[in-house]
């Protein structure tokens, strides 16, 4: 007999703890890898290695079946476009869990949830801490290369330089000269 099998109440009601697992997975499938409770983390695996196997299937129904439960396109193309198709050859396994050690506020077993492969998770890594560490790498090149040309100039653009402070200088002159034949006019 199968009494006491329906799984983890977790606290909440149905409704609440469909919303969570949709909420864990989703951020799972975006991130790569979530700190949560051991406990959580059992409850959600099964599940976000079912909506990967979705997204190996690649089929109509199989992206309306995973949008019905993740509740958000973007996380469903991401599932479809970047995190299926590094799977594609994994017969199954597709997420572990690590456990941490307690939380320190309540002493709660924590784990990381995280995706099996380790280039997507070492990826999802270096793109947040480029995020962190430079702000904007467009802003920072033209400044470096407005820098490079003027610290070093060509002979092209010296002999340019050159003739335009000449014809300055000519202009300077002959501004200078009528302004002295007026005056002597005007003695």
């Amino acid at each position: 007999m199968r009494h006491q099998r329906t799984g983890k109440k977790l606290g909440r009601d149905a409704s609440h703890r469909k919303a969570m697992y949709a909420n864990l997975t989703g951020a799972l499938i975006e991130h790569g890898r979530i700190k949560t409770t051991v406990t959580k983390a059992k409850a959600v695996k099964p599940i976000a290695e079912r909506m990967i196997t979705l997204g190996r299937r690649g089929d109509l129904h199989a992206r309306r079946q995973a949008t019905s439960f993740l509740r958000s396109r973007d996380v469903v193309h991401r599932l479809f476009a970047d995190v299926a198709p590094r799977f594609q050859d994994r017969p199954g396994g597709y997420a572990r869990i690590v456990k941490i050690g307690p939380r320190p506020g309540d002493s709660a077993e924590m784990a990381y949830l995280e995706l099996v492969d380790e280039e997507y998770v070492a990826a999802q890594r270096e793109e947040r801490a480029t995020a962190v560490a430079e702000p904007e790498p467009e802003a920072v090149e033209p400044e470096a290369d407005e820098e490079a040309e003027l610290e070093e100039p060509t002979a092209e653009a010296e002999e340019a330089e050159a003739e335009e402070a000449e014809v300055e200088e000519a202009e300077a002159e002959e501004a200078e000269e009528p302004s002295a034949e007026d005056e002597s006019e005007e003695k």
